[in-house]
């Protein structure tokens, strides 16, 4: 995996494994690969890899049972609100990006709407 160097890298994975989880890609009360698996897989240090999986547990997206290893949140609710603040920075960053551009917010909302008409035909 290649990392922005702008951003620290513990960060570009908490990302990461916030976008699987809302994508589904990570379901609801699997089982996650351990820290040096992780480590392993991603080309960084366990300790990165430890302060991601301790950030998402402070976050209630994954929890720890102390024999059988780190599991994804069952927590449905707790997944919806991420659904919905990654949906929301996302729209933010979009809009903003746009009237930077010039466009009005009649122009956005015009665009989008053009957008999924297409996505519809497809």
């Amino acid at each position: 995996m290649e990392f922005d160097t702008a951003l620290p890298i513990y960060i570009q994975i908490i990302e990461g494994i916030k976008r699987q989880i809302a994508s589904g890609k990570r379901a609801p009360g699997s089982r996650v690969e351990s820290v040096r698996e992780l480590a392993q897989k991603m080309g960084v240090n366990p300790n990165t890899g430890q302060r991601a999986f301790a950030e998402l547990e402070r976050e209630g997206l994954m929890y720890t049972e102390r024999t059988s290893g780190r599991y994804i949140t069952a927590d449905a609710e707790r997944i919806a609100r991420l659904r919905k603040e990654l949906a929301g920075d996302m729209i933010r960053e979009f809009v903003e990006r746009m009237l930077r551009s010039g466009f009005t917010d009649d122009e956005i909302i015009a665009l989008v709407k053009d957008y999924m008409e297409g996505k519809k035909h497809e």
